[in-house]
């Protein structure tokens, strides 16, 4: 799930004046191929390009897509280029081999925002049909860059709470891990927003998040009689697993975006890292202060409170992914589809092959949506694919090897690794059979 606390900020593509002015228009020095361009003659298709490029990366495109995106739209715009993005880097060419401009963007890696994804992919379509010149889409662009959130801190923090309560029901928690996750939630996303206030606190966000979390679930284990911990705290935290991250480094790594797939897979993996060892801290401060914590089994609930949950997690995502209001109805739909294809896939097939399937009837379904609605298929496509990613693997993977369970540690990390693959193959196999016609 999104850290929804990370926020874009307006950016300002810069380039070194080479060589003096020439009498030449910009266009025709550009075609000739002659690196000449000062600093305030700007070519206004490498200046729309660039910018276009930072704002999809900042709002949540990955390597593969935002590639294919910005090199689909450069030749329609005259330009002959070669793109190259990571996680913290946007490497752009510009003209033939002998006589290239290269830009350079530092970037860090931002949430996912699919209201302005959806917005600046009709930016890339009235530029593209000529209904926006590249300087008219630039500004549109920065329009979208600067424009307010549309949900507050309130509602956002509140999300946090209603997604750790649903991940707890699909956990298989009963009414005490409902509880408590919801509210183990509620502070999860209070901590989030400050730590998207203050940079020192951003940077220990997730680890602090983590000790926050298993120390109320000790707590709350104690107050309330018997209470799964692991249930709890893992749920509470459900916003911060990077299972999304992880599945988009395995496609990466899929379509042969190797450097940017690796680290989007070592950054998960950090992630993974700082959050066990948090819940480590938690659970070793509890014992420390005397808290006995006595685990049971969590009570069962009826089938129907599963419904209501599954009802409820789009909604939540649909915030914490930013979400235009007018996409819940489809976002609803395609993550029941995604979610009832994986429990039947996962009892009839095993859950590697019921992943992959569910994965499957999601990609297809976003594409189909894509295709009759004209909105990128991430819209729908992104919170299918939370209510399925094995996040919760991850950490009891890093907390059995923290507490020398190593065999049951390296198990764990194996059947994630396959879960993620088998998501990922999903998702691939569903662009083949059904190819979207928008590229986001």
């Amino acid at each position: 799930m999104p850290n929804a606390a990370r926020e874009g900020k307006p950016f300002r593509p810069v380039f070194p004046a080479t060589g003096r002015p020439a009498r030449s228009p910009p266009a025709a020095r550009y075609s000739a191929g002659v690196s000449t361009l000062p600093a305030d003659e700007k070519h206004p298709s490498i200046v729309f390009v660039l910018r276009l490029a930072r704002a999809l990366h900042e709002y949540g495109a990955p390597a593969h897509r935002l590639e294919q995106l910005i090199s689909l739209i450069s030749p329609r715009l005259g330009l002959e280029g070669r793109f190259f993005t990571t996680p913290t880097a946007i490497l752009a060419s510009f003209g033939p081999v002998e006589g290239q401009r290269t830009a350079l963007m530092r970037v860090e890696p931002g949430g996912v925002h699919l209201e302005k994804l959806t917005q600046l992919d009709e930016v890339i379509d009235e530029v593209a049909g000529g209904g926006l010149s590249p300087a008219q889409g630039s500004a549109r662009i920065d329009t979208i860059v600067r424009a307010p959130e549309r949900y507050g801190a309130m509602l956002t923090v509140l999300c946090y709470g209603l997604a750790s309560a649903t991940a707890a029901r699909f956990f298989g928690g009963g009414w005490r891990e409902i509880s408590v996750s919801g509210a183990i939630g509620l502070t999860t996303g209070a901590l989030a927003w400050l730590a998207g206030r203050s940079a020192a606190v951003g940077r220990v966000f997730e680890p602090v998040a983590a000790i926050v979390a298993a120390t109320l679930a000790t707590l709350a284990a104690r107050g309330t009689g018997a209470l799964s911990v692991s249930i709890t705290s893992i749920a509470g935290l459900i916003v911060l697993l990077p299972g999304l991250s992880l599945t988009t480094a395995m496609t990466e790594l899929a379509t042969r975006h190797l450097i940017s797939g690796t680290a989007r897979l070592m950054a998960a993996c950090g992630t993974f890292l700082a959050i066990g060892f948090g819940l480590a801290i938690g659970a070793q401060l509890g014992r420390l202060a005397g808290v006995a914590v006595h685990a049971a089994p969590p009570h069962m609930l009826p089938l129907w409170t599963e419904l209501a949950a599954l009802a409820v997690a789009p909604l939540a995502l649909t915030v914490l992914f930013r979400a235009s209001p007018r996409d819940i109805g489809a976002i609803l739909a395609v993550g029941a589809l995604a979610f009832g294809s994986a429990r039947l896939g996962a009892r009839a097939l095993g859950p590697e092959l019921g992943m992959c399937i569910a994965a499957f009837a999601a990609g297809v379904a976003a594409n189909l949506h894509s295709r009759f609605s004209r909105r990128p298929a991430a819209v729908t496509l992104l919170p299918a694919i939370i209510l399925l990613v094995p996040g919760s693997l991850g950490i009891r993977s890093i907390t059995s090897l923290f507490q020398r369970d190593v065999v049951s540690g390296v198990e764990t990390v194996f059947s994630l690794i396959l879960l993620a693959v088998a998501l990922a193959g999903g998702l691939l196999f569903a662009n083949l059979a059904v190819p979207s016609r928008r590229v986001l």
